[in-house]
């Protein structure tokens, strides 16, 4: 399969299961809702016109995960365990923690910016001709 380029703001969907406008329906059948509605935006456009697979990875303020997510996130660690020596839980621990610091970076990002310095890869003298 060729490799895709996917926004991250296409592959994730976070959703507050206290939210009144979720409280109408079980917890399992927001995750399926908020699954389906992200298939309908994106599946099309990421297996036809790009040709990869799109698993939507759908999950909760509260920490859970949805189906499809949580299948995922099962393949990975068996994947993990093999190549690793790690055991099975060890490795789903440890993808889940990665998962979590990674979305804690990106929302600090996004809500403080970037604040270190740009990097470029020409050197200041290469840009200022000298």
């Amino acid at each position: 399969s060729s490799g895709i380029n996917a926004e991250y703001g296409e592959i994730f969907r976070v959703f507050n299961s206290l939210a009144k406008s979720n409280a109408k329906q079980s917890i399992a059948e927001t995750y399926k809702s908020k699954e389906t509605e992200k298939k309908t935006d994106y599946q099309h456009r990421l297996t036809e016109v790009e040709g990869g697979v799109f698993t939507p990875l759908v999950m909760s303020t509260t920490g859970g995960v949805g189906k499809e997510f949580s299948t995922m996130l099962c393949q990975l660690a068996a994947k993990k365990e093999k190549s690793s020596g790690y055991s099975y839980q060890q490795c789903k621990r440890y993808i889940r923690l990665r998962l979590s610091f990674s979305m804690v970076r990106s929302v600090t990002l996004s809500l403080r910016g970037y604040r270190g310095s740009p990097k470029c890869e020409t050197t200041s003298c290469e840009l200022y001709n000298l």
